[in-house]
């Protein structure tokens, strides 16, 4: 049985993380919302899961993954979920969950990037908030960056099984994530990571490494791939960018 997904449709955002891991495990899988309502899909669908009025673990927000007859919110926690399942993380229960504190920590760069553009309310237009914004986006771009980032590149650094990969000598779901992040910060702050060669080359090798595997490769060629765009997490404008030292 194919594994659901339900994201917002049109967008990249958080959903693309699980996207990733499902397309690098060559895993069968429907993405809900993009699909016709004469199916039963589309965004319809994905509201009907979470209007439910009977079932105890509707799901607070999208992304959420069905498997049969269960309900898993949230990106760590579906990674942390599909990671054995697909050969993107080790058997040891251990060693899982210090690989889901890397995802989590991705989560929580996920969040401030998005609030550089929603600083005050996601209610809110970034139009209605662009001074806000543009201070936020400063001070992330300044020393949120560098803090996570510098983080990451040290992980890598020290993994004592070589630094191709996060965790361990194999691929993993966090190498994926980074590999996202890498392409969202770079697309949503072009000056501001002109120089990430140089000041994170692991996290620059291992981005090279995942964006040449065969299923990633394809996947970023074909029209599964939401281009970046205004509405997701990683958004250009360019009153946000700014040139780092």
């Amino acid at each position: 049985m194919a594994y659901e997904l339900y994201y917002w449709d049109g967008i990249q955002g958080r959903g693309e993380f699980v996207r990733l891991a499902l397309e690098e495990a060559g895993a069968e899988y429907v993405d809900v919302c993009r699909g016709p309502a004469s199916k039963g899909q589309g965004m319809p669908a994905m509201f009907a899961i979470m209007g439910g009025k009977s079932d105890f673990d509707l799901p607070f927000a999208p992304p959420f993954l069905k498997d049969g007859d269960l309900i898993i919110p949230h990106v760590a926690n579906i990674l942390m979920y599909l990671g054995p399942k697909l050969g993107l993380a080790p058997r040891d229960e251990g060693k899982r969950h210090v690989l889901n504190g890397l995802q989590l920590t991705i989560t929580d760069l996920v969040a401030e990037v998005h609030d550089t553009h929603h600083p005050i309310a996601t209610s809110k237009y970034y139009e209605d908030q662009k001074q806000e914004a543009k201070a936020r986006a400063a001070e992330f771009i300044e020393n949120r960056i560098p803090k996570f980032l510098g983080y990451f590149e040290k992980v890598l650094q020290q993994n004592p099984e070589g630094s191709s990969h996060i965790f361990g000598n194999e691929l993993t779901y966090v190498d994926l994530s980074l590999f996202q992040v890498y392409e969202g910060l770079h697309y949503a702050f072009p000056r501001a990571t002109k120089h990430f060669e140089r000041d994170y080359p692991h996290l620059t090798a291992l981005h090279a490494a995942v964006m040449k595997r065969p299923n990633i490769a394809r996947y970023l060629q074909s029209d599964r791939r939401i281009p970046f765009n205004e509405n997701g997490i990683f958004r250009h404008y360019p009153e946000l960018d700014k040139d780092v030292a």
